[in-house]
Parts: structure tokens; sequence; C-alpha cells
């Protein structure tokens, strides 16, 4: 028996909490069919959930607000679980590892390929989607610049979060460390189709059958429409930074600002279509480079161009809003309550 552990490393925004939820509330079954999906240890006091996320926080030197001496020896503990296992499937999977450099991959091969083979999966999507969907993540963890300002940054090459989608940087740092037939790019198809195709992508690859994992995933990282994200986008600047992670105001605005804010009826925010050039330049660029690279594609690559925004519709979510104070009064109204309690 070879056994196998495939690295979903992200990127960020490409579906990466559905498929991590299913994995996850399905554990139990799929480890019946000889498939692990790592977790911490019961009665731990953490979220057993948080293993991999604190594993790759130390591995890649990445707090995201969390105290250094707390993730000390979570990278190990989750090799220890990994290379004790029976099972003959690993699957290992959080964006955080999008952040692995040269060295930091180098160390998962050789920690995790003991007597097994290392595959790289990596999801990608629309650059376009990408970026606004990290743009409104970015204002749930206390982001302060506006729309423009934030895809100027991504052109300019000053956006950290742009690195997270570069294809070629990203997977050119494991083909050194991994033979290129196991490094997997799975398409995200694009809105309006198939809600379950990413899912059945995924699974297929790693060799999952359908009643292995009967659960669906049942949450997904929803995002704020127009309004909203300006609302958000002025809390986080009259803050002055305090709502970022790890800050004192972070889980105030994420749990009970940002998570009132989702869902509503609200204009969807949308890449300006004086973008849609350099967005498309540079999908070309990286479509072009991933077919030629020879490492396996799961999906189509057409998928990957952005769709042009439709400037008749756009609403410019840099422009106040008419529905803006609706939604300000409906995150105001959820911190009161926040800060009253239920017996207040």
């Amino acid at each position: 028996m070879v056994r196998r552990v495939f690295l979903h490393i992200g990127a960020p925004k490409t579906g990466t909490t559905a498929l991590q939820t299913r994995l996850q509330r399905n554990a139990a079954t799929l480890s019946e069919h000889g498939v692990l999906v790592p977790m911490g240890e019961q009665g731990s006091g953490r979220r057993p959930a948080g293993l991999v996320l604190r594993a790759a926080l130390e591995l890649t030197g990445v707090t995201l607000g969390q105290r250094p001496e707390t993730l000390v020896g979570e990278w190990r503990r989750l090799v220890e679980q990994v290379t004790a296992s029976p099972y003959e499937t690993t699957i290992i999977s959080h964006e955080a590892l999008v952040r692995c450099d040269a060295e930091s991959a180098a160390r998962v091969v050789r920690d995790l390929g003991v007597g097994a083979e290392v595959h790289v999966v990596y999801t990608a999507r629309d650059l376009g989607r990408q970026l606004v969907s990290g743009w409104l993540e970015g204002l749930k963890n206390g982001g302060d610049d506006d729309l423009t300002t934030h895809l100027a940054r991504a052109r300019s090459g000053d956006l950290p979060l742009r690195n997270a989608f570069d294809i070629p940087q990203v997977l050119g740092r494991w083909l050194d460390h991994v033979p290129t037939e196991r490094i997997h790019l799975v398409t995200v198809p694009p809105p309006g189709g198939d809600r379950d195709l990413l899912w059945r992508r995924f699974a297929d690859l790693v060799g999952l059958e359908d009643p292995w994992a009967p659960q669906a995933a049942g949450r997904t990282n929803e995002s704020v429409g127009v309004p909203e994200a300006q609302v958000l986008l002025a809390l986080n600047r009259a803050l002055e930074g305090s709502s970022r992670r790890g800050r004192p105001h972070h889980k105030l605005v994420r749990r009970h600002v940002a998570r009132v804010l989702v869902g509503r009826d609200s204009p969807r925010v949308e890449a300006p279509p004086r973008d849609a050039d350099w967005l498309s330049a540079q999908v070309d660029e990286w479509i072009s480079w991933t077919a030629g690279s020879g490492v396996d594609v799961v999906g189509d690559l057409d998928e990957l161009r952005p769709e042009p925004t439709d400037p008749r519709t756009w609403t410019d979510p840099d422009v106040p809003h008419p529905g803006l104070t609706e939604a300000a009064v409906v995150a105001l109204a959820s911190v009161v309550a926040e800060v009253a309690g239920p017996d207040r």
C-alpha cells in the first residue's frame, strides 16, 4: 500500500471554507474508509479542527494575531499524527499553507513524505472575484483600504494577498520538491452553476466516494454587499486599527457586526470595469504558465478568466450607497445587544 498525503494549500477565497467544513464534519465516516482528516486532541480546550491552522502558522511564521508561544510544537504534533496513521489517505487543508516559502515547502515534504507520496492541491478561481472577496474578508478583519486602493496595490504588487493568488509563484515553490504530476490545480466553477461541483472535483482527485462524506458543508464564508462593506470600512477607520486581528475590538467587529451584515439584499461588490484589461492580461500569463508547466489541472483553465463587469449595472463601492444608513443601524443594533447582554 502506498500512503498518500494530500496537502490542500489554498488559495484563500476559493471555496476553502466549504471544503474544510465538509471534511471536518465527515471525519469519522471518512476514517472508516481509510481517510485521515487530522484533528486535535479532544478535551484539550482548543478547537480540534484548529490543529492544522496552528501547525501552518508555526510552519510559516505567520501568527495572524496569535501569540507565537502558543504555536510552538503544533507542526510536530500534526506530523506525528499523520506519520503514525495506518490510513492509506490523509487530507490536510488550510489556506494558511499557501504562505510556505521554498524552505518550508521542503520541510513539509521531508516531514510528511516518510513512507508516503505527498501531493499538493491548489484551488484557484477568477482573479477578479478573488481580489474582491479578499477585500471583503479583509474588512471583516480590520482592513481600512477602499476597493480602489486595494486593487491598485494588487496591480502594483504591493498587496501581500495577491501573492497567494499568483499561480506560478505559489506552485513554483513546490516544483523542486514534489513531482509535477503530484501538483494539482483545481479550478473553481463560476457562480450560478452547480454549487457541489467544486467538492466533486476535489473528492474525485483525492479518491473520496459520495457515501463517505454524506454531510454537506452546511455553511460558507458569506460576503457582504456594497452598503455593508461601506459600514465596515468606516467602522475600521474610526477604530484606527483596533479591529484588526489580535487587537481589542477584532472579535466584536467580526462576530457581531460583520456577522449580521452578511446575506442582506444589497448590490454585490464587483471588480470595477476599468480594471478588466489588467486582470485579464494577468490571468492570461498565469494560464499560459500553468498549461506549459505540466501540473495536473482538474477542471477548466478558462474558468480562471475574469467575467467582465457590466458598467451599466455596476455599483461603485467607493461612492456612498443609499442603503448605507440602514446597514449602519443594523450593525449598531447588534453591538448594543451584545453590550447590553440578554438580561439587561
